[in-house]
């Protein structure tokens, strides 16, 4: 992973996560008063009509809390009706929160029924309905969600970790280390080699490296300046595999030149017929 480029876009990041609680608290879709008021008086007039009462008073619903409606039909209704004739008012005055509704005794305002919305989304049927309507009095009360504002902070906080987590770890550049690796520097040039981590830092990037590359690169390091025979540097980077393949060298003399373009004070010259040298230009 190149982490500069986590540099470039942290700023902006930052930028974003600190807008984050606002944004969460204000996206949520309440409802209009309006709108929820026809609502109801719609599923109330339904409820009464469903029950054969086309004469009873249809109320105003009446808004009892930041986000909680009621409304008191002056007749009996039917409670196995009450889900779909609400769901189905909502949906004509174009109202999407997410709510609940329960059914309280007019005399101590005791919950008799009740169910929330996703409950019609189930397979099964919407909780009490189907069972003997309690008698009396009930009026219709529904509450719609809203996020809380605390909420957004907290989830604003994980995220602003986060991101300063990412920054930092981008602006050390340091690669996952077991705790027992100590960082050792050889320097080459204007780029450093990290053997035990197999890690180059060149040009202001750290670059992974394999285990076959670090070696070559420790032997060239260990020589700077110096012409070294092919049949030498094979000897040491491939010995511990029994067979000496020259050209293997080529190739990760290839991989190497290309992580080393970052540093032009470095070069890895080869002689024709004879060998590889590194070729440190001191500033």
């Amino acid at each position: 992973m190149n982490f500069t480029r986590i540099i470039k876009y942290t700023p902006w990041l930052l930028i974003a996560t600190a807008f984050y609680p606002a944004f969460l608290y204000f996206s949520v879709d309440q409802p209009d008063e309006n709108h929820v008021n026809l609502a109801l008086r719609k599923a109330a007039d339904r409820l009464l009509r469903e029950n054969g009462d086309s004469v009873s008073r249809i109320p105003a619903a009446v808004r009892i809390a930041e986000n909680t409606w009621s409304i008191r039909p002056d007749a009996a209704f039917s409670y196995d009706k009450l889900p779909e004739i609400i769901e189905s008012a909502f949906g004509q005055h174009q109202i999407s929160t997410p709510y609940s509704v329960t059914v309280r005794r007019c005399l101590d305002n005791f919950i008799d029924l009740g169910y929330q919305q996703n409950d019609l989304s189930d397979s099964l049927p919407v909780p009490c309905s189907g069972r003997e309507a309690p008698e009396g009095c009930h009026y219709i009360e529904v509450t719609f969600e809203q996020r809380s504002l605390a909420a957004g902070i907290w989830a604003t906080s994980l995220l602003l970790a986060a991101a300063l987590a990412a920054w930092m770890t981008s602006r050390t550049g340091a690669p996952k280390r077991t705790p027992a690796h100590e960082v050792v520097w050889t320097n080459l040039g204007n780029t450093r080699l990290d053997i035990s981590g197999q890690t180059l830092l060149c040009g202001g990037e750290y670059l992974a490296l394999t285990f076959r590359e670090t070696k070559l690169l420790k032997l060239f390091a260990e020589h700077p300046n110096q012409l070294l025979e092919r049949e030498f540097i094979v000897s040491k980077v491939w010995a511990d595999e029994g067979v000496l393949v020259g050209r293997s060298l080529d190739v990760f003399v290839s991989r190497l030149r290309k992580k080393m373009t970052g540093d032009p004070s470095l070069a890895i010259v080869s002689v024709h017929g004879v060998g590889y040298k590194l070729a440190i230009n001191q500033q």
